[in-house]
């Protein structure tokens, strides 16, 4: 601690920072030349720090490997998920909306290529927003609205503009699987069923909504089935009795749904996140394919490069099966979470190591694209539904930073959960507690939110977004480069990879890939000790540092083929 305590009041000192850098307990333009632009973007990364054998001294040493942004306007994306409810509250009542998030779009993406001020994501998954009687608002009364708490649909509108002038791409919760039982189609075919005689059964000419559900009086006592009403009717709600499960099988059910996603295509936005997809109909996989497959291709048939992800929380081969159905992505789910691979990894828990967290990836990426060839991966580490990745390292700031290096220099589109670039805490298995109000400062409150009600009071080991900005070795940082490496190279989201099993290790996981003719190979340092690395191991030759990232601010090197690895690190080599 001492030693993190003099590095800051140096590196105040050196680069007149203002005051409030240190960490709190780390445990728990077009007219510029070339030269003068590369040197402009130089001077607004964050300077390395490198620490003097005495530990009185610390040196600041540039980072000397910023590269042009090269962004590709296609489907890959690096995708910010955001909870309005916690996430910056605009009109003072406590809770979040969408005039918060605008707000707060310069701090995600500025969309100015020229400063380096903001995190970014060009892509953003907002979690429902439509109408709901709940605080996370998945039992939706009304698909063709906004939540009153969140705001109104100009509002929406104008957050579609804002995201579009920033090129952030945004997508929706689009919850089908159920509705609310608030829900009018809900409330109607109810009313109708109480209003049968013994005996008479229902008229779908009548009551069009009864088939909108599933309704039966046959239902062998399963848990999942409910009275409607003061009916002798039942009727199906997998997650709870609020949320009646729609029958996907109507053909009038997939045309309101069809009209519902064209309704907010039409809106502006870029495509959808598809909530419990395994439950279309549970342990039906064929079937939940199925559905998929309808979906994508009415979507694709109204907006040819819209973009859909899909929860299916499931193992490998029951996603590689999901893939079939030509949705474009589906969310990793062997890669999350405490025992997902890249947790594991990071923490070597089990078997994880170097080279077994290379191959495992590269058996993964070939798995799902025999599903779907043109897939898009969507990796992440936690989310909505899981246990922060502080909870998931115990709050081990190296770990969280390697992990998160780690998801970002993966294939695909990497997810990152609100808060977690900051290491929130969550706590539990409580849903509350993994969504607490999103941390922006200690001293200046105003927009941040009250946390849900039934959250306990969770303490919060890492200091807020303000604090973090202002410290070169914050986790805000480090997610801060690590995007920024992603924006600058293409290759890393898109191109064809292969394990470097010359170079692969217990500690150490290399990969090559290749995009349109252009490679590159990144190195994996998995260890708490540094490594050196020789490459002519590999035959590989000409190649030169084009970024890294390490979690203590030393600095990746590379002298006559041997590249030296500080602890945690990663180095982009091309």
């Amino acid at each position: 601690m001492r030693k993190r305590t003099l590095l800051i009041s140096c590196l105040m000192i050196v680069v007149l920072a203002a005051s409030g850098c240190k960490k709190t307990d780390i445990n728990n333009s077009p007219d510029l030349s070339q030269e003068e632009s590369q040197k402009e973007k130089k001077d607004e990364i964050t300077p390395e720090v490198e620490m003097s054998q005495d530990d009185t001294k610390a040196e600041v040493v540039p980072y000397d490997y910023v590269q042009d942004l090269n962004i590709i306007d296609d489907n890959y994306r690096n995708f910010y998920e955001i909870f309005v409810y916690s996430f910056y509250d605009s009109n003072g009542d406590g809770i979040g909306d969408i005039n918060g998030v605008i707000s707060k779009l310069d701090y995600i993406n500025d969309g100015n290529d020229a400063t380096d001020s903001d995190l970014g994501f060009n892509g953003i998954w907002l979690m429902p927003v439509m109408p709901s009687t709940t605080y996370h608002k998945y039992d939706v009364t009304d698909y063709y609205n906004i939540d009153p708490q969140y705001g109104t649909l100009e509002d929406f509108k104008k957050l579609v503009s804002e995201c579009h002038k920033r090129g952030i791409h945004l997508i929706i919760d689009f919850v089908f699987n159920h509705t609310s039982s608030k829900h009018p189609w809900f409330i109607e075919a109810v009313s109708y069923l109480e209003s049968l005689k013994e005996g008479e059964e229902p008229d779908l000419e009548t009551c069009p909504y009864v088939g909108y559900y599933h309704f039966t009086k046959d239902y062998n006592g399963s848990k999942t089935y409910y009275k409607a009403g003061t009916s002798d009717w039942y009727y199906e709600g997998v997650f709870w009795d609020q949320m009646p499960d729609l029958a996907l099988e109507n053909e009038n059910v997939r045309k309101e749904i069809e009209n519902m996603a064209k309704f907010w295509i039409d809106l502006g936005v870029d495509g959808f996140r598809l909530d419990a997809a395994k439950e279309y109909y549970s342990g039906e996989k064929e079937r939940n394919i199925e559905v998929l497959k309808w979906f994508t291709d009415y979507v694709k048939s109204v907006k040819e490069d819209a973009y859909i992800v899909a929860e299916v929380w499931e193992e490998e081969a029951a996603i590689a099966a999901y893939y079939e159905s030509g949705i474009p992505s589906l969310f990793n789910f062997p890669l999350s979470q405490h025992n997902g691979l890249i947790t594991n990894a990071a923490r070597k828990l089990g078997a994880s190591s170097g080279k077994s967290f290379a191959k495992t990836l590269l058996s993964l990426y070939e798995k799902y694209s025999r599903g779907n060839p043109a897939y898009i991966d969507a990796p992440f580490i936690s989310n909505h539904d899981t246990t922060r990745i502080s909870a998931q390292c115990v709050n081990d700031e190296d770990q969280m930073k390697m992990s998160a290096g780690m998801l970002l220099t993966m294939n695909g589109s990497p997810y990152v959960y609100y808060g977690e670039e900051i290491g929130m805490n969550s706590m539990g298995t409580k849903d509350e507690n993994k969504r607490l109000p999103m941390q922006w400062s200690v001293t200046d409150t105003q927009g941040i939110t009250t946390p849900p009600d039934n959250a306990d009071t969770v303490e919060q080991k890492f200091p807020p977004v303000d604090e973090q900005m202002k410290d070169p070795l914050s986790l805000y940082n480090y997610y801060k480069r690590a995007v920024r490496i992603r924006n600058e190279n293409p290759e890393i989201a898109r191109g064809d990879m292969s394990v470097i099993e010359e170079l692969c290790t217990k500690d150490i996981s290399a990969v090559k890939k290749v995009y349109k003719g252009s490679e590159i190979v990144i190195l994996y340092n998995i260890n708490t000790e540094p490594a050196n690395i020789s490459l002519k191991e590999a035959g590989l030759i000409d190649l030169n540092i084009r970024g890294y990232l390490s979690v203590d601010g030393n600095a990746v090197t590379m002298s006559e083929g041997v590249v030296s690895m500080p602890k945690y690190s990663i180095v982009i080599l091309k």
